[in-house]
Parts: C-alpha cells; structure tokens; sequence
C-alpha cells in the first residue's frame, strides 16, 4: 500500500532516540566525573513513587538504573496506596527544602486515582523541578525565562537538532494540548522559532492541518490516530504515543499515535514506537538533574 503523496519504494529515515539519548548519557557521565574529581559531590535525584502501578514501577526502575549509570546518586520514596495526600505532600516539602543533596524531584505520574497529582507538584520547589511541571515552571518556559524544561518535549527538540532538522522559520504542528507535552513542545518550537499549530482530536479538518506541518509532533495518547495520508511529504514526523496492544495472533505489540508503516513512506524523517522519544525522557531528566545541580551549586 502506497499512501496519497508518497512514492514508490521510499522509506523515511529513522531518527533513533536510543543513539541520542546513548550520546547524552555518555557527555553527562564526562561530565559528572569531572566535577567529582575536583572534589565536588554528585548530584542526587529523588524518585517519589505511589501505588502499584506496573508500567510506573518499571519507569522508575529505568530512571534509577540510568541514574547510576551516569554517576547520579538517587533516592528511591516508595509509599502504598492508600498514602494520603497530605502525607505524600509532607514528603515532597521536606525534599523540597531539607535535603541539600537531593537536586532534583520526580513524583512519578500517575498518582492513584484519589490523589490530585496538581496538589503534590505545587509542593514542589520549581529549583527541583526536573520534571518541569510546577506552574513556576511552566510559567518560566512561557515567559522564555530560564528554568527546567519538560523532559518529553525537552527530548523532541533534541531529536530534531541532533538530526538536524530545521526548525527556525518551518511550520510545525503539535496534535495534543496536555501539560506535559503538547503544551510545552508548542511553546518550545516557538522558542526555536517555529510557526506552530496546536490542534487535537476534536479540531476540525484535522487530517488538512497536519498535512501542512513540515514538523509534525503527535501527542493525542490514541492509537495510531494520525494516518499516513495525513503526512507532507518530507515532513519529520516525531511520535510521543506509547501503546502496548496485541496483534491477531496474540502477541505482545507497541505501537505509538501515527501510522508508522503508511507515514515512513511520505515523511522525509520519522521517530519509531519504540526507540524514538521514550528513550529521550529519562536522558533529559539526568540532564536537568545536573543543570539543577549546576544552578543550586554555583558550578559550571
């Protein structure tokens, strides 16, 4: 099948989130030694984690193990449950304002179900905020001052300059309009001079709007929602959805929010599901662990 505007036998080329991300852990590594080794201690992240969510608890695992990796010291606060806000928020607070060699928070989201994951960031001192989502945060990023920016879009800008793909003066599309990503990769193309549209599932002629983007980021969270007819030619297309499904013969497959067969054979660049963005997270979150640790030290 050969999708309208593509031609015959062309494949994108892949953009590999793993190799950047392998690139970016290895400079931080370089990094953090060297501040070692001029007697300095290392950076530390703590990890908030609530509840018994399976893919949570497998994030975390990730993000500690990538941590050590590089040469950042983290601490690991796991509560049940039935935590009460108040409780958890306690925790946030004191790591926030108490622990000098805590640099940067993760609360892993989502929080159980009662729990206002809102009230629990806003607890969050935004010097430690390396997951960039208190409202000081997003208020730093939308004024263009400096800050801690959101890992997952932090890690779409990084892809397209470590590919370099033009961004200054192109006309990129977001589909998605959350706080964690659509929002700030909206207001980070712009900073990178982009013109950008920030479209969703409810937007009408849709398929038109993303056919117009030569830089199309989809963030819908719905499977393989964006088609392939959807995409410009030589467009680079830059998947954030993750779905874990199953195919017709029962096994396990991971798919992300484009069509990635149809899109490869019309976009000049594409990120796969998995390998493109995921990858690029938790490279960031080391990132703005010691960029946190820079600020909070006074080191360079």
């Amino acid at each position: 099948m050969v999708v309208q505007g593509s031609q015959q036998g062309h494949v994108a080329q892949i953009i590999d989130g793993k190799a950047v991300a392998k690139t970016i852990r290895a400079q931080l590594k370089v990094d953090i030694d060297a501040l070692v080794g001029k007697g300095h201690r290392r950076p530390g992240l703590a990890v908030v984690l609530a509840g018994d969510d399976a893919a949570s608890a497998l994030y975390v695992k990730n993000k500690i193990k990538a941590c050590k990796e590089v040469g950042i010291e983290s601490f690991f606060h796991k509560f049940d449950a039935d935590i009460t806000l108040e409780q958890l928020t306690a925790c946030v607070q004191a790591l926030s304002q108490q622990a000098d060699d805590v640099d940067g928070i993760l609360v892993q989201l989502p929080l159980p179900g009662r729990l206002p994951a809102e009230g629990v960031l806003q607890a969050l001192s935004p010097e430690k905020d390396v997951d960039g989502l208190t409202t000081i945060s997003m208020g730093r990023l939308l004024e263009g001052k400096p800050g801690l920016r959101p890992c997952t879009p932090s890690g779409v800008i990084e892809l397209l300059k470590q590919n370099k793909v033009e961004i200054s003066g192109k006309r990129a599309v977001v589909v998605g309009r959350s706080n964690l990503v659509g929002k700030p990769a909206a207001l980070l193309l712009m900073q990178h001079n982009a013109t950008v549209t920030v479209c969703h599932s409810k937007s009408e002629q849709l398929d038109e709007i993303c056919r117009s983007a030569d830089i199309l980021v989809v963030a819908a969270g719905r499977k393989q929602f964006v088609k392939g007819s959807w995409v410009k030619p030589g467009a680079c297309v830059i998947d954030v959805g993750i779905h874990h499904d199953k195919n017709e013969q029962g096994q396990s497959e991971i798919c992300g929010d484009v069509e990635f067969a149809e899109a490869s054979r019309v976009a000049a660049w594409i990120t796969p599901v998995p390998g493109g963005v995921g990858p690029m997270t938790i490279a960031m979150l080391l990132s703005n662990t010691l960029t946190a640790y820079k600020m909070r030290k006074g080191v360079k």
